[in-house]
């Protein structure tokens, strides 16, 4: 038998599953998984300084959304308590992915009185920092 009330052994368990990593999410971007993991495999592992520029001159609507996550995931790094004030140079990214999200479905007239069906697809995007040196 297990020891204590449900409760308390999901929040055990809870607690010794948490991130310990600096991390940041955006969920229902509206950009598609494919199109997000093109951006997130070209800076997957690199430092923070080289993947922001990565993705200052990439082209793709998603980069600038990968950008602000990112900025988000390095701000977390810097500011709060439970990191220990990482700094950003030492920074880089150790994963980074997107999975999927709902999809809206439209319809498109067309000829003849048929309709097409257009799925605008969304995506959530999670990039997890860490210190060089620091890897578990």
């Amino acid at each position: 038998m297990a020891k204590g009330h449900r409760s308390q052994i999901k929040r055990a368990r809870n607690e010794a599953q948490k991130e310990t990593r600096p991390y940041a999410k955006i969920s229902y971007a509206r950009v598609s998984v494919q199109k997000a993991c093109f951006v997130l495999d070209a800076i997957r592992g690199k430092d923070v300084q080289s993947a922001l520029a990565i993705l200052a001159y990439n082209p793709r609507y998603a980069s600038s959304v990968i950008e602000k996550v990112l900025k988000s995931a390095i701000a977390n790094a810097e500011n709060n308590e439970k990191y220990d004030g990482m700094k950003a140079e030492n920074l880089f990214i150790e994963e980074c992915y997107a999975n999927k999200g709902p999809t809206m479905k439209r319809i498109k007239p067309r000829a003849q009185g048929r309709a097409y069906r257009i799925e605008k697809r969304m995506s959530h995007i999670t990039i997890v920092l860490n210190e060089k040196g620091k890897e578990d």
